[in-house]
């Protein structure tokens, strides 16, 4: 019924709440917040400071590539399952400061850009 030695992959980033993100970002200025979302949801408001890359592009991998791996990158989108997917992507390229916005963008209580 259940597998219970069947090896989990896994996760290379950590999943955050907005208070923690909020935290992070003012406490290191190196920090870059990213935005995952297509440009008709970031039209809706997004994160003060954030970078925004949609995920959907056809350019999204050639722009992760030019991004410092050396980073820290709090990573959101509309509900944290394409964050997480960005997230898991980056961190195959050598990524390894990643934070994933648990609840995206919804569970962000402070003002948005």
């Amino acid at each position: 019924m259940f597998n219970l030695f069947k090896s989990k992959k896994a996760m290379k980033y950590k999943n955050i709440g907005a208070e923690e993100l909020k935290k992070l970002q003012e406490e290191n200025p190196d920090a870059v917040v990213l935005d995952v979302r297509t440009p008709g949801e970031v039209r809706g408001g997004k994160i003060p400071g954030a970078t925004t890359i949609d995920i959907m592009d056809r350019n999204f991998a050639n722009r992760i590539e030019t991004l410092d791996k050396d980073k820290p990158y709090l990573v959101y989108c509309r509900s944290g399952n394409r964050s997480g997917q960005a997230c898991s992507y980056m961190a195959e390229r050598g990524f390894t400061r990643l934070y994933n916005l648990n609840g995206g963008i919804g569970s962000w209580p402070y003002e948005l850009q």
